[in-house]
């Protein structure tokens, strides 16, 4: 008890004795001095504080409490009965205010064990919110905080760094902005604040440098009245990655088995085909007429050219042997863009160059991953023919290290329905061309043991993404070279 007035010590213990003998012990602290050094020793369970502590007041005695770590419960004495004093001390965190002169031992002990009993509940919640705050800042999984009026109320550390945005940047956001699509963010918005839940789990998101995101959305409504709900959001954008990858593999092998199964069943027809025509043309010209000839001349082109067809289809999907040695891949990319510089200046295309430095090294067969970035380089330079060009080649290395090249154009872009053909043997939009150059360059870079992925969004132009192992010994190579 904080009190100055002893006859008031004595009084409340004795109340207190009265009520539940030898249950309480009561410590005394006739000043404000002494009072804050009871504080500070942490010793007690609850304090009484007089509100007349000479020049100072209960007031500065709460006050301090809150500056404690420790916030131990205060009960408020006071000689008299005045609203102000009470409201202002509930305001400085008193749990309760008491009138001495209408203090009895039932309402002394009510209050007091109130008091403890709010002390203990609010610890509680302080340590649930503690626990559930620090799995907040610490999952892994990124956490956002929303309401339905498409505010962002809070971000988690994790969200924060993926989507490239401060504490202070995000909250000024809604959380359409960090959706690709206005629809997208409609569609997710009405399932959960209508519904109460997410019908698709699969959303784009882009993060604030535009870079898209896969990812896999949780929601729940904490708050139907606030209309408050928690987002808890994966990142899936490397898995589905590596599911495209997978699944170009594995097309990429039964590609190679049609082709077998194609070029076994239709040479051996197409080579009788073509003995007969050559022993028909070798018959007496009486028999041969001229347009006898003309047609037999018409059957053997055409067969020529679906025996070159078969053989080009065969080279684009086989397992290729290759001749390797360490080279940059800034160095290969070079040169690729060397070998298109015609075609570059006459359609007047600006390239962009974002190359690392130093250089990566790679394990490569220079000849065939030069012609495999070159065939993407002359796509990019013809979808951009009927506008200003601007080719972007980007090199980095990548967390998992492995050499990551893009070569970015914004060209007319590909429709959606049409990316998962690209590599498709014979599949162009081209007036001319066979439709093999993509499935040859996914075949040089598979046989790398490298991966190739393409973005793009008609009107704004395509992104190929490339990665290739790095040289196992391009460190011994660097030291060595500095060496020289």
């Amino acid at each position: 008890m904080i009190d100055d007035d002893e006859d008031d010590f004595f009084l409340v213990t004795q109340l207190l004795q009265d009520i539940s003998p030898n249950q309480y012990e009561i410590e005394w602290a006739p000043s404000y001095q002494k009072g804050i050094a009871a504080l500070e020793s942490d010793d007690h369970d609850v304090y009484l504080v007089d509100y007349r502590l000479g020049p100072n007041t209960g007031i500065d005695v709460l006050r301090r409490v809150q500056e404690m770590p420790n916030q131990l419960p205060v009960i408020m004495l006071t000689g008299k009965g005045d609203y102000r004093i009470d409201r202002e001390a509930m305001l400085a965190g008193a749990y309760d205010y008491l009138v001495k002169g209408e203090i009895t031992a039932d309402l002394l002990e009510r209050s007091i064990r109130y008091a403890l009993d709010e002390y203990n509940h609010r610890r509680t919640i302080e340590e649930s919110e503690k626990k559930y705050y620090g799995i907040f800042e610490k999952a892994h999984d990124l956490i956002i905080l929303a309401d339905c009026d498409r505010n962002i109320i809070d971000a988690n550390p994790a969200a924060l760094k993926a989507f490239g945005y401060s504490r202070e940047q995000i909250l000024q956001l809604h959380l359409r902005d960090l959706f690709l699509s206005i629809d997208e963010s409609e569609l997710f918005l009405n399932n959960i604040c209508h519904d109460g839940h997410t019908s698709s789990p699969e959303y784009e998101f882009k993060t604030a440098t535009t870079k898209k995101m896969t990812v896999h959305i949780n929601a729940v409504m904490l708050d139907e009245a606030a209309q408050i709900f928690l987002c808890v959001i994966q990142d899936i954008t490397e898995k589905k990655r590596e599911e495209q990858e997978k699944q170009h593999r594995e097309k990429f092998v039964i590609t190679g088995r049609i082709a077998r199964v194609i070029a076994h069943e239709v040479r051996n027809p197409l080579t009788n085909i073509l003995l007969a025509v050559s022993q028909f043309k070798e018959e007496d010209p009486i028999v041969a007429s001229d347009d006898a000839l003309l047609y037999t001349d018409i059957i053997e082109r055409n067969c020529t050219r679906i025996n070159q067809l078969i053989t080009e289809l065969l080279h684009s999907t086989r397992m290729i042997e290759l001749h390797t040695d360490p080279h940059g891949i800034n160095e290969l990319i070079e040169k690729a863009l060397l070998l298109s510089q015609d075609r570059l200046q006459l359609n007047d295309i600006q390239v962009d160059r974002k190359l690392v430095s130093p250089d990566i090294i790679i394990n490569a067969d220079e000849e065939k991953v030069v012609i495999a970035f070159l065939n993407i380089i002359i796509n990019a330079i013809e979808a951009m023919t009927s506008r200003k060009g601007i080719l972007t080649v980007t090199t980095t290395r990548t967390p998992e290290n492995r050499a990551r090249l893009q070569i970015a154009d914004n060209g007319i872009g590909i429709p959606s329905d049409k990316l998962g053909r690209l590599f498709d043997p014979f599949y162009t939009n081209k007036a001319k061309g066979t439709g093999l150059g993509l499935t040859s360059t996914q075949n040089i870079l598979l046989n790398h043991q490298g991966t190739i992925n393409v973005e793009s969004e008609p009107g704004k132009g395509t992104a190929f993404s490339i990665t290739m192992p790095l040289f196992e010994g391009a460190e011994n190579l660097k030291t060595n070279k500095k060496s020289e």
